[in-house]
């Protein structure tokens, strides 16, 4: 079974691959989302997203349609879902990623932030999707 401290790990060097300023794993719980690893997110925050229901917000969203959610500014997207909260995060574009297991369905989303206002290719998410599966072997899911 996975302990925080690998999650911890395990984001901090996927957010230094990937160029990203704050990060969050949440893991599959209860039909929602449990809040298990978070970098440079602010405690308030971390107190909003710490239970995500499927379809709310950026991660309740990728985890709803097993396809990533992402804006190319945090603080000025109007598409309704980007929820208040993520606004504090110090950063501009984000990303939501599914993660699915070795039964198919999503088993984590990992929320990556970056410091730049940018939109991202498909080829991007793809390469983001490859990266953030590697979360299985620290989450203790095998593939």
């Amino acid at each position: 079974m996975s302990s925080s401290v690998d999650l911890g790990k395990w984001l901090k060097q996927f957010l230094e691959e990937q160029q990203g300023t704050a990060g969050t794993i949440h893991l599959v719980e209860n039909g929602g989302l449990r809040l298990a690893a978070a970098i440079n997110i602010p405690p308030p925050v971390q107190q909003v997203v710490e239970w995500v229901p499927k379809g709310k917000g950026m991660a309740g969203l990728a985890f709803e349609r097993n396809e990533p959610v992402h804006t190319c500014n945090l603080k000025e997207d109007a598409s309704g879902n980007v929820k208040p909260g993520a606004r504090a995060v110090d950063a501009q574009a984000a990303v939501a990623v599914p993660v699915t297991g070795q039964q198919g369905s999503v088993f984590a989303v990992i929320g990556i932030a970056f410091p730049t206002e940018r939109e991202f290719t498909q080829a991007e998410l793809n390469d983001l999707m490859a990266s953030a599966r590697t979360v299985r072997e620290a989450a203790g899911e095998t593939s």
